[in-house]
């Protein structure tokens, strides 16, 4: 069974590079033949800025203070086996609407025991790969599973041509190898979840604190 794979979009700016990168991504990963692919473009998502209670942001996709989008969101995150970010650099980071929309998935655990991967790109020589290397830190702390491997597209501007495929005979060998180690991450990733996932951190520590025991694998749960 293929994967679902949604690939975020972290820029919203009028005028986007990454309207040059994406056509080919989409295009590669659905000839890949591992992944059904879904674009989460953050411009069709019009989440408000994070500012949730403990509550409303444990009450998962569907409760807490959440409004209805923001809802969505999570109930549409939750459903991928696997991520690609597409994302360009900004300040040495991310944009921040790409961080607001991985900050507005919390109590649901959409992105919980999941691959991630990432393409980057700017303007300049170094293809983003601060953002990335940042964005891998950002998924840690979401749980994601940040692949090693990952796309950079250096000075993007020049680096498709009119047939919308890169100029550098490389980048199409670099993407494969980052679809296969999403491939093989996400199938590994939806069997072991299947078997079993630990509850999350902040339950165990709380059974602990009641004198309870921490281990134990259980099916998938909702948030406390």
């Amino acid at each position: 069974m293929a994967l679902e794979l949604k690939v975020l979009v972290g820029s919203t700016r009028a005028g986007r590079a990454a309207d040059l990168v994406l056509p080919w991504l989409v295009d590669r990963s659905r000839a890949h033949g591992a992944f059904a692919v879904e674009v989460l473009d953050l411009r069709d998502w019009p989440l408000p800025m994070f500012g949730e209670t403990h509550e409303g942001a444990m009450g998962g996709a569907g409760g807490g203070d959440s409004d209805a989008v923001v809802r969505r969101w999570n109930s549409t995150v939750a459903s991928g086996d696997a991520y690609l970010f597409l994302t360009p650099e900004y300040n040495h980071s991310i944009p921040a609407v790409l961080k607001n929309a991985i900050d507005s998935v919390s109590g649901s655990f959409g992105f919980r025991n999941k691959a991630a991967g990432f393409v980057g790109y700017s303007a300049g020589l170094i293809g983003g790969a601060r953002a990335v290397e940042h964005l891998a830190h950002i998924a840690i702390e979401a749980e994601l599973v940040p692949l090693r491997n990952a796309t950079l597209v250096a000075q993007v501007h020049k680096a498709f041509g009119d047939d919308a495929r890169p100029r550098d005979p490389r980048s199409d060998g670099r993407l494969t190898v980052l679809l296969d180690d999403l491939a093989w991450w996400g199938d590994a990733l939806r069997r072991a979840r299947a078997a079993g996932e630990l509850p999350p951190p902040h339950a165990r520590q709380t059974e602990l604190s009641r004198g309870g025991a921490s281990g134990g694998r259980s099916p998938r749960s909702p948030a406390p």
